[in-house]
């Protein structure tokens, strides 16, 4: 394993450990979802608020004045808890890991909850309720409740392509035809 690799497996640990702790957190106020949806807020307006960034990550802000504009910026917003969860964060000088975080959080959830997330390619553009039918039965393919990111390919000709994590099933005429081409060889080349 590279340095790299290494050092990206022990960010996303440490993530996930802060998200964990997030979540027991959420339990315990009683809102996974809201507290969710707090913490996917704040991390986005992080990675696209260039001045609120440099802020959070410059080494020349003490984690206690960036703790206290915290604490200041949120008290009215958020739950006092979630507050200092985000100072915690800072104090360990975490800060660039709240969208790791809100990830690792998120996925945590789906995992309490049953749900998978699975990439689906089509053809062609879907109705919402060909969308619906599409994650009915593939709920009932994989015994979970699947949330289908759909997305248009036309080159996959029809069918469609499901990814599930490291699982790919594809069922695109691209395929089908491709295996078709293969087993017409094949006979014509024992002939």
């Amino acid at each position: 394993m590279a340095a790299g690799d290494a050092q990206q497996e022990r960010q996303s640990a440490v993530a996930r450990n802060y998200a964990e702790a997030l979540l027991a957190l959420a339990r315990k106020a009683g809102d996974v979802p809201g507290w969710g949806r707090m913490v996917t807020e704040l991390a986005d307006a992080v990675a696209n608020d260039a001045q609120l960034r440099g802020f959070l990550e410059s080494p020349r802000v003490s984690a206690e004045h960036k703790n206290a504009a915290l604490g200041g910026a949120f008290q009215d917003r958020y739950p006092r808890l979630f507050v200092r969860f985000l100072q915690a964060l800072v104090s360990k000088g975490r800060q660039r890991s709240l969208g790791a975080v809100a990830r690792e959080y998120a996925a945590l959830v789906d995992e309490a909850e049953g749900r998978v997330h699975a990439e689906v390619t089509l053809a062609q553009p879907a109705s919402e309720a060909d969308r619906a039918l599409l994650a009915q039965q593939l709920s009932a393919r994989l015994g979970k409740q699947v949330v289908p990111h759909v997305r248009v390919n036309p080159a996959i000709l029809g069918g469609v392509v499901v990814r599930v994590g490291d699982t790919v099933m594809d069922g695109s005429v691209r395929r089908k035809l491709g295996r078709l081409r293969a087993q017409l060889t094949e006979q014509v080349g024992a002939r």
